[in-house]
């Protein structure tokens, strides 16, 4: 019986374990953190062994084959131990991947990942047999283990990609490649972008990948690296012959001869990296033999992704706007570049190495105060000191709303768009993005 050993008891770790056991491995979930209740009942329940506050390194080294959750990074003495003797890490996408038949949809990039997986979801649903997981919902693993779909949309990070070994999605959703995550890979932004393009490194003729042919990052690796994949770029740039484009006001996509052209006017989503999102998604429903109708309706009726943009309150005519998915600067920008009245700019949290001048133009044009959230500040009030006439810091979102609620006058919005992770005040970003609409609800 081959042994399998989980890192990380969380949703896909446990995914994972159960995947594993009816499979016919031997399984172990190990966890150095602590496993929450509802995880640990499950593993009880399906008389899975695990561990948790501690890695017994005795159990571990003897494993045929090591799923590690995505956020463990390589660097950690246990991993190298592990990759030393030689033994087998994979993550979930590639352990579930090879016990399923289904057809694969794998949505990486920078940003954008969860809004383009869930659009793509939300249209294919109407017509297909359809599961979204991987960084998203219920693990990969389970549904395959208690579901029966024959296709599958898959948000896919970096990290994830980091450990696969066979894993070929039928087709690949490239959005951009933005400098983020770097502190895990060395700080050399060449090893990032090698980990996103892993999605397309066993992809054939057969399969696809779509991606952004305005952005200059995928455009210059793949003239240096060609894929073996069928290439269906989009842009709003550019007339596009085979994939989409914007032309005026119409996003225009053709496949093989296949043309449908969609008004842009009736996205509910704002904003052009929204438009590419549509485009990218809207490929991969064409590809899957979808109806025109259906992807032109499906656009016009999705309700989009909280914590991304997501209108909360307006309090005496100022827009609350609750963009804590905003975990780097690319993000952040996005955000900015959306706001359309003057702004109070909710800022901060763990940097991740983070180079805000792309944001200038944006602060001196739309950006009246900036409220800097996080236990380290001093980065960003350097950074933005000069800029703003209004620059305060405080370690609670209660009092960051607060403030803003007293900065802002009518007709202007408060943002709440961090371009950082959430980890030295919050849980999560879906945490701290609760949070701020609490606090906003309560003023």
């Amino acid at each position: 019986m081959k042994r399998l050993v989980i890192l990380g008891g969380g949703e896909s770790g446990v995914g994972t374990a159960l995947l594993g056991k009816v499979k016919g491995y031997q399984v172990f979930v190990s966890d150095k953190g602590k496993i929450k209740e509802k995880y640990k009942q499950v593993l009880i329940h399906n008389e899975i062994e695990w561990e948790d506050e501690m890695h017994t390194i005795s159990k571990i080294l003897n494993a045929d084959i090591i799923m590690k959750s995505p956020g463990i990074p390589d660097k950690i003495d246990l991993i190298k131990q592990i990759r030393k003797q030689g033994i087998l890490v994979v993550s979930e996408i590639e352990f579930a991947s090879k016990f399923t038949d289904a057809t694969i949809i794998g949505i990486t990039g920078s940003n954008g990942k969860t809004t383009t997986a869930t659009l793509a979801h939300h249209i294919l649903k109407q017509e297909l047999n359809v599961g979204l997981a991987g960084n998203i919902g219920d693990s990969f693993a389970k549904q395959i283990l208690e579901s029966d779909f024959k296709n599958y949309v898959l948000e896919i990070s970096s990290f994830q990609l980091d450990d696969v070994i066979d894993f070929k999605p039928n087709i690949a959703v490239l959005l951009n490649i933005t400098p983020d995550h770097l502190d895990r890979y060395d700080y050399k932004f060449e090893n990032y972008i090698h980990s996103k393009f892993r999605i397309a490194m066993n992809q054939t003729k057969a399969d696809y990948l779509i991606y952004d042919a305005d952005d200059e990052v995928i455009v210059d690796h793949l003239k240096n690296n060609p894929v073996q994949s069928t290439l269906l770029p989009f842009s709003l740039k550019k007339a596009i012959e085979n994939g989409a484009y914007l032309d005026k006001e119409n996003i225009k996509l053709t496949i093989n001869n296949s043309k449908i052209t969609m008004p842009t006017s009736n996205l509910t989503l704002e904003g052009k990296h929204n438009i590419k999102n549509a485009m990218a998604a809207s490929t991969v429903a064409h590809l899957l033999k979808i109806r025109k109708q259906t992807i032109r309706e499906s656009l016009e009726n999705f309700q989009g992704v909280e914590h991304r943009l997501e209108q909360v309150l307006k309090i005496n005519k100022v827009q609350y706007v609750n963009d804590s998915k905003a975990t780097n600067v690319n993000a952040t920008y996005y955000a900015l570049e959306s706001m359309d009245t003057p702004t109070v700019w909710i800022v901060g949290g763990v940097d991740k190495g983070n180079n805000y001048e792309e944001l200038f133009p944006f602060i001196n044009e739309k950006v009246k105060a900036i409220i800097c959230l996080g236990v380290d500040n001093e980065k960003l009030m350097n950074t933005f000191g000069n800029m703003v006439d209004v620059i305060v810091e405080t370690q609670f979102m209660s009092e960051a709303v607060k403030i803003a609620y007293k900065v802002a006058d009518a007709g202007d919005a408060v943002l709440l768009s961090p371009a950082c992770a959430s980890f030295d005040l919050f849980e999560n970003y879906e945490d701290r993005g609760r949070q701020f609409k609490d606090a906003v609800r309560n003023l």
